[in-house]
């Protein structure tokens, strides 16, 4: 039932893309086969810049996540520095990435907050007419996705890491002299990026297919492959449809070829790894790359909080003229102007999120129920299936279903938003659960099974309540990853069910940045609301049994 909820979405919609691509829409007087839409696409103006900005910007922005994460993680795993960094990178992953996008574009912008910073410094009294977020190489855009990718494959490797064994390795490294982040190299990272390898490939498919990062900080003329997608999706002449369909079909070839580069670029990094060991390079005076790893790690945590911090304020400013650091007002004229227009987004928003999250809990505790029962783990195979989701780019795939629900007629469109969020929202579910259901001692559970108790039972009187901090974890993950959700939202909620989303990256064309201000701000404030209920539950609920606690 899990992968059926995986893989047909997937199935139907790429499927739904494909017949259109090739001109056969009846419902739009598409009655036969042609090739007609990839003539159009490919008469599009502009096309392969947009292509090479989509391939461009998803590897590098892979690349540096993957190398600060790597070179931190090798110079300083097992430390307290680690565990500190731990703490300070993890809220991270609550924060959508549209809401970062625009934190960031506000720290950095012609205006921003960091100009006005040095502005009395230089004599600037007007911000420079100069691109900082829309550049047209993206790369704005690529840091933008690089202050969001570094943290989560910094917890995937996190998780991954107790399957090696740092301590052992670090003395046998250091007793041949190697260097700390030559010896982790050497020693661990083959192995620990085999088991991050599906997530590494996820992040490669987001960055090359992002909508609503590229709308905010993404160039504009051109756009990206995606951008452009969405605008031929929206057209209001219904024929754009097929062009849109061909055209996600090119977005899916971009995506398979930067994961085809980065298969190269794995291969031809192995063989440099092998040759430098077998050389003996030792590469003993590492201080500068792990003294500048913590720096940019430091950099990435503190540029999405500052980030944050300018869109609460923006939120509540009054007048506030450029080039001054701090508003010479504050009001709530924007919030009260904005929440009679929140409402029903923030409905949507809640209710999809609640209700996708459940379901994907429910059929992830069941599977890894399933597996204890089995004693089978959930091999390779298994596991890309799970991570299809977020490999395929969405826009491929949910293009095709938003025709396929506009042909069948049907009006149940919130369950097929709940259903689509659902599709993104199952995988995290299950990777965040998968760990701590597994490391669970069995030994309570033979017992009370001796003592004549159900597998229901002790489902439900034991595993449950002792795993409840891990489930309602992995539950506020998956809840996060439904309040993010744009591109999905927008094409199966047809403009009839926003969320704050949405909203708030519609709001992007604008100047406004008080309201844009509210509504990313309102839009990280949801997750963190939820991760806060997943702390504080369990405390609540175990106040009197200090084993639960610990």
């Amino acid at each position: 039932m899990t992968l059926g909820f995986l893989l047909l979405p997937i199935t139907f919609g790429l499927l739904g893309t494909l017949l259109p691509a090739f001109g056969y829409l009846p419902a739009l007087g598409g009655n036969a086969f042609s090739f007609d839409p990839f003539r159009n696409l490919l008469a599009t103006p502009g096309l392969p810049i947009a292509s090479l900005l989509s391939l461009a910007t998803g590897l590098m922005a892979t690349a540096i996540s993957l190398a600060i994460t790597l070179i931190f993680v090798a110079s300083y795993a097992g430390t307290p520095t680690m565990s500190r960094l731990q703490h300070l990178l993890s809220p991270l992953l609550a924060v959508p990435h549209a809401a970062a996008a625009f934190g960031f574009a506000f720290l950095v912008a012609p205006s921003g907050f960091l100009l006005r910073l040095v502005a009395p410094v230089f004599g600037i009294d007007r911000p420079p007419d100069i691109l900082v977020p829309h550049d047209p190489m993206g790369l704005t855009m690529i840091a933008g996705l690089v202050l969001k990718e570094t943290p989560f494959l910094f917890l995937v490797t996190l998780a991954a890491l107790p399957q090696v064994d740092i301590a052992a390795a670090r003395r046998l490294a250091a007793s041949f002299g190697y260097g700390r982040i030559a010896g982790f190299c050497y020693l661990l990272w083959p192995a620990l990026y085999r088991q991050i390898r599906f997530a590494v490939y996820a992040v490669i498919a987001y960055s090359s297919s992002v909508v609503d990062v590229a709308l905010i900080l993404g160039p504009n003329l051109p756009g990206t492959l995606a951008t452009r997608l969405v605008q031929w999706m929206n057209d209001p002449d219904l024929s754009a449809r097929f062009l849109a369909s061909a055209g996600a079909l090119l977005q899916l070839t971009v995506t398979m070829g930067a994961l085809l580069c980065w298969f190269l670029l794995e291969r031809l990094a192995s063989v440099l790894l092998r040759s430098l060991r077998e050389r003996g390079v030792r590469f003993v005076r590492d201080q500068f790359l792990r003294h500048a790893s913590i720096l940019l790690v430091a950099l990435v945590g503190g540029a999405v909080f500052a980030g944050l911090a300018v869109l609460a304020i923006w939120s509540f400013a009054g007048l506030w003229q450029f080039p001054d650091l701090l508003p010479q007002s504050f009001t709530l004229r924007s919030w009260m102007t904005a929440l009679p227009r929140i409402g029903d987004p923030l409905v949507t928003t809640l209710v999809t999120g609640a209700a996708s999250t459940l379901i994907a809990v429910l059929l992830t505790i069941g599977c890894l129920e399933r597996e204890i029962q089995t004693g089978r783990a959930v091999g390779e195979t298994a596991l890309l299936m799970l991570y299809l989701p977020l490999i395929v780019p969405q826009i491929t795939f949910v293009f095709g279903l938003q025709l396929l629900f506009i042909g069948s007629g049907s009006e149940h469109r919130f369950a097929a938003l709940v259903l689509v969020h659902l599709v993104f929202v199952l995988p995290y579910v299950f990777l965040s659960l998968a760990d701590p259901w597994r490391a669970m001692d069995r030994r309570y559970e033979i017992i009370a099974t001796a003592l004549g108790r159900s597998r229901l039972s002790v489902l439900l009187s034991i595993r449950l309540p002792m795993l409840l901090r891990p489930i309602l974890t992995a539950a506020a993950v998956g809840f996060a990853v439904s309040v993010g959700q744009y591109l999905p939202t927008l094409l199966i909620g047809e403009g009839r069910l926003a969320t704050i989303t949405t909203e708030a990256v519609a709001l992007a064309s604008g100047n406004n940045r008080r309201v844009i201000g509210v509504y990313a701000l309102l839009q990280t404030i949801l997750p963190f609301l939820a991760f806060a209920l997943a702390a504080l539950l369990p405390a609540v609920l175990h106040r009197n049994r200090r084993g639960m606690r610990v």
